[in-house]
């Protein structure tokens, strides 16, 4: 019984662990700047990322959950046709905010 009760802690410590987004060819391209890196950018809009920040009675990573944060929001920000994101604060309960902008020509 102890054997079972290990190995399903093991897989939930594991689950947590996981990188559930992938950046796409075009997100992969944004980058994420500070505020006064896009004094002179066209704002394309916000966005808010979302992702699970608890999985069961496991809190995951913040590290983690921040990465995927913005992993989803330099996808959007692609979609958009946007080149550079600035995050409005820090990660809260899984979500986060940004600003889209488009710098390049």
């Amino acid at each position: 019984m102890n054997l079972i009760r290990y190995v399903f802690f093991i897989a939930i410590l594991w689950l947590a662990s996981c990188t559930w987004v992938e950046p796409t060819k075009e997100g992969s391209e944004v980058l994420l700047v500070k505020a006064f890196n896009v004094e002179t950018c066209k704002k394309l809009g916000t966005t808010t990322a979302t992702v699970k920040h608890e999985i069961g009675i496991i809190t995951r990573s913040e590290e983690k959950v921040t990465e995927e944060l913005i992993t989803l929001a330099k996808n959007k920000a692609a979609e958009m046709g946007g080149d550079s994101i600035v995050a409005q604060g820090p990660a809260s309960e899984g979500s986060m905010s940004f600003d889209i902008y488009k710098c390049g020509e």
